[in-house]
Order: C-alpha cells, then structure tokens, then sequence
C-alpha cells in the first residue's frame, strides 16, 4: 500500500487481545461488539495490513444499529412479504405510491429522539430537515409534514427524573419550537401529528417526524449509482464538526454522561438553506440531469456514498480534500462521517456535470464535484489525492445481520375490574376529557402553518373558526387540476402495545385504518417507525417480533401497502426504558374531494349511530391508566371486520349519507361525543343501552379497536342503514341543542355542560 495522505492515521488492530480491541473501540466511540471486533482484525490481517482511522470510522457508521438494521432485518423479511403491490412504485429513502388520476405521493417517518432528548430545539428541527431530504432523494417536492411526539408528564415533579434527564416541559416545549421553526421557514406545512404523555417517556421522549411529498411525473428517482464514469456531487450546506458520531450516539443507550459526551453529535439545521435546495434540487430532476441521489443522513457522506454505490453494484472514488469545510483543521475521518445538515449527494454524467453545478449556483447553492462512480466493488477514498481509506464497499456498507435471542413476556389476560360510575358520572367523563393526553391539541397545531402553499383541503382542526376540536386526518389536494385527494394521518397507542405488543400493534393499524375512514379516504400505504429499548434484551427483541407481526397482519387485512419504514432501538437509559411503541405515518385516497367529511356536529335532531362493536376489555385504556389498573386483557383487533365496516362507510359517505365522523380511541365514547360536539357547537342525547355492552359503566370508557361515531342525515337514516346492514350498527340517539347526555335507557348516566367544559378542555394543554 502506498503511503497513506498526511493527517490520517493509521489504527494498530493485529496483535491486540480481545479486552485490548473493545477498550479501543470504546475509546474511539466506534460502538463495535466483541463479534465485530474480531471480523474486522480478521480483515485487516488478511489484507496484511493495518487500518486507518478513515476506514474504522466509516465501517462504525455502516455497522451501527441506525444504519444497517443489523438486528431487525430478519424480522422484515417474512412479516412483510407481499405488502409491496404493484401500486408501490419506490422502496427507497421514502416509499412512493401511485397516485389515481397521474403523479405519486412519497412518505417516510423516522425518530430524532436521542438528539432531542439532549438539545430538544436542534434535534427536532434537524428531524425534520432530515425527513424533508428523505422525501426529496426520491425526487418528490415535500408538501406536508407530521410530529407524533410522547414526553413525560409535563408536570412530573423533579423528584422523579433522574440526574442526567430534563424536565418533560422544557423538552416538549423546545421540540414543538424546533418543529414550528424549521417547518414554517422552509415552507412546507405541519399537518398531522400526535402528543402523548406517560412516565415511561421521562428519560427518553419520543420525537417521530414523518414527511409526505409530491411528483407530478410519477417516476422516483433511484437511490443508487447508475454507471461508472459518473460523477458524485455534494450539493447543499458546508461540512462541520456537528453530528459527529450521530449514528453510534442513536446506538445506545442514554446515560448520565450523554449531556457531555454526545452533544456533539446532534446536528446543527439550516431551513433558510433547506428551501432553496429543495428549488435547486427539484429543477435538476425534472430536467432529467440526475441518475441517483441519497440524502446525507446518519453517518453522513461515508453511509450515503457507500450506499448510493453498493445498491448500483458499483465502486467508488471520492475526494474528501473536495468537501467544502465551514471550519478549519477537520481531519479527514470527520469529514468522512460528519452529518452536518441540508446536504445530498448526486449521481450526474460527466456531460451535465457543469449545467448541474450552475443550477445550484443559481439557486444561490453551494455544488461541488467530489468523486465518481467505478467499476468494480472496492471504495478508494483521498485526502487531497493521497490515500486515506481502501476497502471492500460490500464489507463496510453491508454487514451481517445479528441473531440475537428473543423471549416473549408473559402477558396477563385476567378479566378487568367492574367499573363503577356514581349516580352522576359527569365528572369521570370530564376527568378523561380533561387528561393530558386528550385535551385539545389547539395550543400547538396553532404554532405550525399548516396551510403554506394552499393544498390543505381539511385541516388539522374541524368545526367552526372560533370554537374548533380535533379531526382524525388532514386531507391535501396534490394535483391543483384533480379532484382526488390524499388524506396524512398518524397513530400511536404505547399502552395497548405495552399490555399486548401483538394485539396493541393491530389496535395501532386499525387506529390509522378508522383516522382514515373517518375523513372518507380509502386507507392505501404506512410508514412505520418502530421505537423500542435495546435489542440486546430478549424481552425487549420478543415486543418487536409480536409488534412486527401484528402491524403486517393489521395492514394486510385493511389493504396498507407498507413502502417504507424505521426501527429506533436502544430507546432508554438511566433506569428507564420505554414501552413497545410503533408509530404510524398514514395514507388514504379520496377519488374526489367534494364529500370530504369532518368530525365535528351540524346539524340537531340528525341521528348518531356507532359503527363496530364494544368489547369489555380495558388493557391500555385510559380508564385504567388513570385508575392504576395494569395487567389487563386489550380488546381483540378485528381488522377484516374493520375493513368490511370502512368499505360500507365510505360507500354511505359517497352518497351524502354521513356528514359527521370521529373515530373511538382514548377515552372511548365519553371523549369522541363531546369532542364532536365542541367542534360543531351543538349537543347530543345518547342511549349507552344501545351499545350492547355488559353495562354503561363499559358502554361509556372502553376502547374497542373497531369503532367509528358518525352523524347521519336524518332525511338519509333508512339509505344508510341499507349500506351498513350486515355490519355492527347501532343507533344511539341524536344531535341536540345545549348539552350532552348519556343514559341507559331512562336512568341518567352523565349530563355535561359543554358550554363550560369547551374552555377547560381546549386551555388544558399549557405549554410556555
């Protein structure tokens, strides 16, 4: 080997012990185990050569549980074959459907939460820069954004967090700022999203980001190289000493040294920069003048040059003395795996490599010509044209996968307590109206532009102007000359999936399915991400196998093509670790936009009726969070039942039979009567009797994973009851005037002053 470039440093591997490598690679912060430990001193030696701190650095990127899904790969493979139909066009940084009537959409969710849980504002706007360039490496134009987010209670006393944590408040508080300020400067509207509280998340919180984008050509551009000769460019931001380590940082676990150790490796975002590389970006594909692109993610330029050529079946060359610097004396091996922001790497033939250069330029865009594309399988990298890394592309970008041992928890399916109401049980329906995981979201979604760039049909929030409740999607008109719309939503339910990982993952699909339903789309595509503790428990790699199973089973029964996704592991530390929490970024077709229906009332003396059918089990529910209660049975999914029921909903809704929908999650039907209700300033009269239930008690709390509540016209009563005949339907009673009301049958259960409660439920959430 020729003499490696100066300022790279050569690595001694060959004659150290075992226990001599691991203290290494802990020194080093390269994140290897014991196994790779040992491939990799077995490479070098039979290279009969030592490695560079170039080589070792980018390798920890490739093998770090973010970038290469070493331990969940294998539990993919068979719980998710067959979900990819000829509808899905595109598998890569995003997933991309086809869209009726021309054009596709892109989606992709994934997790910022260890960055966030050390700097909430930087970590969450860098979310969602990231998840802004995953939508754009396929070469769509991002056009909506969703935040499902799960923090502490905000007002967990200091006591109960550990040294080392922050406050649930201050983190909530800079990760919405930190969402709002990048979304709303770079122009691209917040429209779907979630807030959830539980202890659980005092340590780590969950900060999900998810991206849906727009490309009128309907062709996704590949995320691999395309032939040798072409030449690599890395548009966008400069490199700095930001997200060093970022990847290897997501990869454990936190710890009461990672304020100090790792705070290095959050990244700093650019959204003023982000916007006109997206324009620059966008006019270079539709010209046709890019062959392959990969956002400069985690692991930065090593992950995506490496990726882009091995998925190509290609090699590499690159320069790093090319990469523009935002400071001086970086050396080689943290240019190499920086993952400062707004940056994309192009695959360009030579002939327009200068035209792409002065697009950018005209975008006012920085643009530079790194490396090519090679023949052969081998990745040469410089340092101002003198050796700093040689290997084997296969070997750094695509290790194996790790079989590690699994144990499924025993779980309980004792029967729950009979709940008890007092002779007037308004006052439980308001302390579940009056939760913090379901008053009303207004205060934030109000900080988020979701109606930048005019295609938000339906908005986050249903009702009238002044006195607005919450909507179950948000539908986007992405065609501005069609009809057809697209429908964003997202879904969670860490309770459900902590009592039955299986049943609760089913629960969250259907969630999704009915959010979908209930705005009048047909449901088409999720993305997953999959946050979890460490795989390296049993107990922990046994959640996600049920989970995995159960979000397959749940999408192929509702027809959920599932193109893209992300898993989040080591999600815990300091004594915590969070529950089996799968969160969905969700898709549903509208053929036409004119019947779009909305959750709030309209109209008194229209009948109610609840669709699906109520079960007993309170596992998870709110009920029996706010009682303590754990242990219980969760209510069995019945997604094919649910997808009869939406086929025949949505039929109704065609026809102009159903004007009103919300779906029953938390707080079952004692939080969604009210909330329509406070959407469309009326009241209602319902009948619990009706609901077939074991008693009102059940009737009014439970939280079965099938059930929507819809208001009828009631000069269309007998039509719809004809579409929905065959499927659980019962009429429970009617929109009225003033307050609300449930019974069973004469004997009063609960009266609300509406009027009274609107204010306290919409001023619960208080966030500085």
């Amino acid at each position: 080997m020729a003499a490696w470039a100066s300022g790279v440093e050569v690595v001694p591997l060959g004659d150290l012990a075992e226990a001599e490598l691991e203290r290494l690679s802990a020194a080093r912060g390269l994140g290897f185990d014991r196994r790779e430990l040992g491939r990799i001193q077995a490479y070098f030696r039979s290279a009969e050569r030592e490695p560079t701190d170039v080589e070792l650095s980018g390798i920890a990127q490739s093998w770090s549980e973010h970038c290469s899904y070493k331990s969940s790969r294998p539990f993919f493979r068979r719980a998710f074959a067959g979900l990819h139909p000829p509808r899905v066009l595109g598998t890569g940084d995003a997933g991309v459907m086809r869209f009726p009537g021309g054009g596709a959409y892109a989606l992709r969710i994934e997790s910022h939460n260890h960055p966030s849980a050390i700097e909430p504002y930087g970590g969450a706007a860098t979310g969602i820069g990231g998840i802004l360039r995953d939508v754009l490496a396929v070469g769509a134009r991002p056009i909506g954004l969703a935040d499902p987010l799960a923090f502490g209670p905000l007002d967990a006393p200091a006591s109960s967090i550990p040294p080392g944590a922050k406050a649930p408040r201050y983190l909530a508080s800079g990760v919405i700022a930190g969402i709002r300020d990048y979304g709303n400067r770079v122009g691209v509207p917040t429209i779907a999203g979630g807030i959830y509280f539980d202890p659980a998340f005092v340590v780590n919180p969950l900060v999900n980001v998810g991206c849906v984008g727009w490309l009128p050509s309907g062709k996704p551009l590949p995320n691999r190289a395309d032939r040798p000769g072409d030449r690599l460019l890395l548009v966008g931001g400069r490199t700095g000493r930001d997200g060093i380590g970022g990847v290897a940082f997501a990869s454990r676990e936190l710890s009461a040294e990672s304020e100090s150790t790792s705070r290095g490796a959050v990244q700093l975002g650019n959204p003023i920069l982000k916007e006109p590389l997206i324009r620059a970006s966008i006019a270079a594909f539709e010209r046709g003048l890019v062959r392959g692109v990969k956002d400069l993610g985690g692991g930065g330029l090593a992950t995506a040059s490496g990726e882009l050529a091995q998925a190509g079946g290609l090699g590499l060359r690159l320069d790093l003395g090319r990469v523009p610097l935002r400071e001086e004396g970086l050396r080689p091996w943290e240019i190499w795996i920086s993952e400062s922001q707004e940056r994309m790497l192009l695959d360009v033939r030579p002939e327009h490599e200068e035209e792409v250069l002065g697009l950018y330029r005209d975008h006012d865009v920085l643009a530079v010509s790194v490396g090519e594309v090679v023949r052969g399988h081998d990745e040469a990298i410089d340092w101002h044209g003198a050796p700093a890394a040689r290997l084997r592309l296969a070997f750094r970008v695509a290790p194996p996968v790790v079989r590690r041992p699994r144990r499924s928890r025993a779980r309980s399916a004792r029967r729950p307590p009979v709940p008890e109401l007092p002779r007037e049980a308004g006052p439980v329906v308001e302390e579940l109206l009056l939760d913090p995981s379901v008053v009303s979201r207004e205060p934030v979604i109000r900080v988020y532009d979701h109606e930048v760039r005019g295609r938000t049909v339906v908005k986050p929030l249903h009702g009238q102007p002044l006195s607005p409740a919450h909507g179950d999607a948000a539908v986007l008109q992405p065609r501005s000359d069609g009809r057809a719309g697209l429908a964003v939503t997202t879904a969670a339910n860490p309770w459900t999936c902590r009592e039955d990982p299986y049943r609760g993952a089913v629960g969250v699909v259907e969630e999704a399915a009915r959010n979908l339903f209930a705005v009048g789309a047909k449901p088409d595509a999720f993305s997953d991400c999959l946050n979890f503790g460490s795989p390296e428990d049993p107990r922990v790699l046994g959640d996600f196998a049920d989970v995995v199973r159960g979000l397959a089973d749940g999408a192929r029964a509702l027809g959920f093509a599932v193109p893209s996704g992300n898993v989040s592991f080591y999600n815990g530390g300091l004594g915590s670790a969070i529950p089996p929490s799968p969160v969905l970024l969700a898709t549903g077709l509208l053929a036409d936009l004119g019947p779009v229906t909305t959750s709030d009332l309209k109209r008194s003396n229209d009948p109610l009726y609840l669709l699906g059918e109520t079960r007993p089990e309170l596992g998870g529910s709110l009920y029996a969070r706010r009682r303590g209660w754990a242990g219980l049975a969760v209510p069995p999914p019945d997604p094919a039942g649910l997808a009869r029921l939406g086929r025949r909903l949505l039929r109704a809704m065609e026809a102009g039979e159903v004007v009103a929908a919300h779906d029953l999650s938390d707080g079952g039907l004692g939080v969604a009567a009210p909330e329509m209700a406070f959407g469309g300033g009326l009241g209602f009269a319902i009948d619990l009797a009706q609901v077939g239930s074991s008693g009102p008690a059940a009737a009014l709390v439970a939280e079965g994973s099938s059930r929507l509540l819809v208001e009828v016209r009631r000069d269309r009563r007998v039509a719809f009851e004809r579409h929905l005949r065959g499927t659980p339907t019962a009429r429970l009673g009617a929109v009225k005037a003033g307050g609300g009301t449930f019974t069973w049958g004469t004997d009063p259960v609960a009266s609300l002053d509406l009027e009274a409660l609107y204010p306290r439920w919409r001023s619960g959430l208080s966030l500085p």
